[in-house]
């Protein structure tokens, strides 16, 4: 039986004012145990009702009466354009769209959710940027994609959701080889932790990425996924933990 659960937590960044939008946590959902509370993540081993009564309750939230529109995420850049809504899940890691009552939501549990949007142009889009996304190219894709069907890229905005913060990403030496050799000035985005470790800067590196693309006003939220368990859900912890599943939660933006 799905309990009753309080009202759902609506975060909402300025830079997206006007547009529906919000990037949503662990607050205000029905499911119970590991996955207490929104966990909309499919993938999960959860009760499958409470899994749809969330997305239900989370799309609601965000944009009454639309149809929700998620990917099969497999950490690429690759990104669709959504014309109408979807019966399967594409594959993919972005999504796109110029049409009204369509929610595209991105599912995370520690990787950066980005929102963005061309008010003038009526177009929106939403990526899901891990570490392999977001060196990968994935905002990158995602704006192209925008540009495709008619937004302009210096009109751009977008916002950076709760994800893992520096303080809380521990990686090895290999990891920030990759980076630098990437781009060297990426060092910046690293800083010394223990003998061969690093604390990574995922955000700060997903707006550095969102401001090399040509957009000029990105807001970050600052939210550590991490730190805040009774606010959000997190894969790192609960592998620290041993925790066999954990929860996703979801970022949504559509049109009116």
């Amino acid at each position: 039986m799905i309990a009753e659960a309080a009202a759902v937590e609506v975060i909402r960044a300025a830079a997206l004012d006007g547009v529906a939008h919000g990037f949503l946590g662990r607050r205000g959902g029905v499911s119970a145990g590991l996955h207490g509370g929104l966990n909309v993540g499919l993938g999960s081993d959860d009760d499958p009702a409470a899994i749809e009564e969330n997305r239900r309750r989370a799309t609601d939230a965000v944009l009454p009466g639309a149809a929700l529109v998620t990917c099969y995420q497999i950490h690429s850049a690759d990104c669709i354009t959504v014309a109408e809504p979807l019966a399967e899940r594409p594959h993919g890691d972005a999504l796109v769209t110029d049409r009204p009552g369509i929610a595209l939501g991105i599912l995370t549990a520690d990787c950066a959710p980005v929102l963005l949007a061309d008010t003038s142009a009526g177009i929106v889009g939403a990526a899901h940027a891990g570490w392999k996304g977001a060196i990968g190219g994935v905002t990158d894709a995602t704006i192209a994609a925008m540009e495709a069907l008619g937004a302009q890229r210096e009109r751009i905005v977008a916002a950076i959701g709760p994800c893992i913060a520096r303080a809380s990403y521990e990686v090895d030496d290999d990891f920030r080889r990759r980076f630098e050799a990437d781009d060297p000035a990426n060092e910046r985005f690293f800083a010394d932790a223990r003998a061969d470790h690093a604390q990574f800067d995922l955000e700060g590196y997903v707006a550095h990425r969102l401001a090399r693309a040509g957009v000029r006003r990105i807001e970050a939220l600052g939210l550590d996924t991490y730190a805040d368990e009774p606010r959000f859900f997190s894969y790192r912890r609960a592998t620290h933990r041993g925790e066999p599943s954990y929860g996703r939660q979801i970022a949504i933006i559509g049109l009116r």
